[in-house]
């Protein structure tokens, strides 16, 4: 058994000390989340009862990919955004196009950021990008707060030192200094971006917590909805609230789903009249068409060796579906007979997760239902992607006050502010995908022995 390995099994050991039974500080701790703005729709954003364990080592390995992969992914929106060939290959809608033109005023092709990866000992594999909404900080950050304290925690503490990982602060930091890359000399008064009930869900109460950090730093900052936005006299408002910075916690695909380019954010946006953090051409990351481009090596060849590697080492294999020829280690294949012939590796992904489409995993259709999925993709932006084996992990649940154990999937998203890595987060899910109520956040701790 490995080190980390012994750290949760003692972890899970002090917890079945107390007996099956749900012990006292259980509902003390949900008590504190209520408190804390943790509980949506009556459920904690945190299911489990222990936090998810990165041993130093890993948590430096993760660091180290997450900061080229994020290299790596603004040096393919910078080019893509230069290149009509490469940016017709992104799958953009029109309007889409327009908006990732404007130059948002600041240098940083993304401010904030986070990425989806599985990490498994020494390796990390990278599954998705939440590029520029990071979800997962604030509550993280609380949850490692309230975690660090309980009795198991301390108990746990005797023998293993634990050490929390980033949080609102630096994402606080970025925001500003993009502003004031932007030009803005004065103090900002913040919007945060999102959509209002009934549109509400589970990650835009995570911005009202954002605003309370903002406040407590000394800044004024409401949440504010797309539509209760004005545009007048070069002034973007909210009511009588007017807006230097706004942080946008709705993605493109969304706000131009019920939105056209005459809005009030896009006209003062194109004005420059109002620093958008992150901008929409960091929207460019949300599509999984950017996997493609990473993981093609004429588009990637002359990328520093460093970035090559971690996209080598950690993305898996994706091309857009169209009927093409295209490389699969270094042979060229027909691309639709290849899906066809490898659904037991292969899993099709909409380009934009923002859309309704489903996804398809091969291991889990037959070849008739393979056949259709195919079908789908080719109608609509879909990518075709090597599948990441899930790793499931124990976690301690309370169901009917007893603690069982659940085997869960962890996406570790190390948090990238202007580039470099100031922590992560964890979300967890069954791997059977889909709403579950073991759905949720894990606070995240780096585990080291003392």
């Amino acid at each position: 058994m490995t080190q980390l390995g012994e750290a949760i099994a003692r972890y899970h050991k002090i917890l079945e000390s107390g007996g099956h039974k749900t012990p006292d500080w259980v509902p003390q701790l949900r008590e504190q989340m209520a408190q804390r703005g943790l509980v949506l729709n009556g459920r904690p954003v945190s299911p489990v009862l222990r936090p998810h364990f990165l041993s130093r080592r890993q948590y430096t390995n993760l660091a180290k990919t997450a900061e080229c992969l994020t290299a790596a992914i603004d040096r393919v929106r910078t080019i893509v955004l230069a290149n009509p060939a490469l940016l017709s290959r992104m799958e953009l809608l029109p309007a889409e196009k327009m908006l990732a033109s404007v130059d948002p005023g600041y240098s940083w092709p993304t401010v904030t950021a986070l990425l989806d990866t599985q990490v498994n000992n020494g390796s990390v594999h990278y599954t998705d990008s939440s590029a520029d909404l990071p979800y997962g900080v604030v509550y993280g950050e609380i949850l490692a707060d309230l975690f660090y304290e309980t009795a198991p925690a301390k108990e746990f503490r005797k023998r293993y030192k634990l050490a929390k990982t980033g949080g609102s602060k630096a994402l606080i930091a970025a925001v500003l200094k993009a502003y004031k890359d932007f030009g803005g000399k004065k103090k900002p008064q913040v919007g945060i971006l999102e959509f209002k009930p009934p549109f509400q869900t589970p990650e835009s109460h995570e911005m009202e917590l954002l605003a309370q950090a903002i406040r407590a730093a000394g800044y004024s900052a409401q949440t504010v909805s797309p539509d209760q936005l004005e545009y007048r006299e070069g002034v973007l408002r909210s009511g009588d609230f007017a807006i230097d910075l706004l942080f946008r916690g709705v993605t493109a695909h969304e706000f131009l789903l019920r939105f056209d380019l005459l809005h009030p954010l896009v006209r003062a946006y194109r004005d420059r009249k109002v620093c958008l953090v992150n901008s929409f051409r960091s929207e460019l990351s949300r599509k999984k068409a950017l996997l493609a481009l990473l993981t093609d090596d004429d588009v990637t060849e002359k990328f520093p060796s460093a970035e090559r590697k971690a996209i080598a080492d950690s993305i898996p294999w994706t091309r857009m579906v169209v009927a093409s020829k295209t490389k699969y280690k270094n042979r060229t294949v027909d691309l639709i007979e290849f899906i066809q012939k490898h659904r037991d590796t292969l899993v099709l992904k909409p380009n934009d997760d923002s859309s309704e489409q489903p996804s398809f995993d091969g291991r889990q259709t037959d070849d008739a239902a393979w056949e259709r999925a195919m079908k789908t993709a080719l109608r609509a932006p879909y990518v075709v992607q090597e599948r990441v084996e899930p790793m499931p992990v124990p976690f301690p649940v309370e169901t009917y006050g007893e603690i069982v154990m659940r085997d869960l999937v962890v996406d570790v998203q190390p948090q990238t502010f202007l580039g470099k890595v100031q922590g992560c987060s964890s979300r967890i899910a069954p791997a059977s995908g889909g709403f579950s109520s073991l759905t949720g956040v894990a606070p995240t701790f780096i585990l080291e022995v003392k």
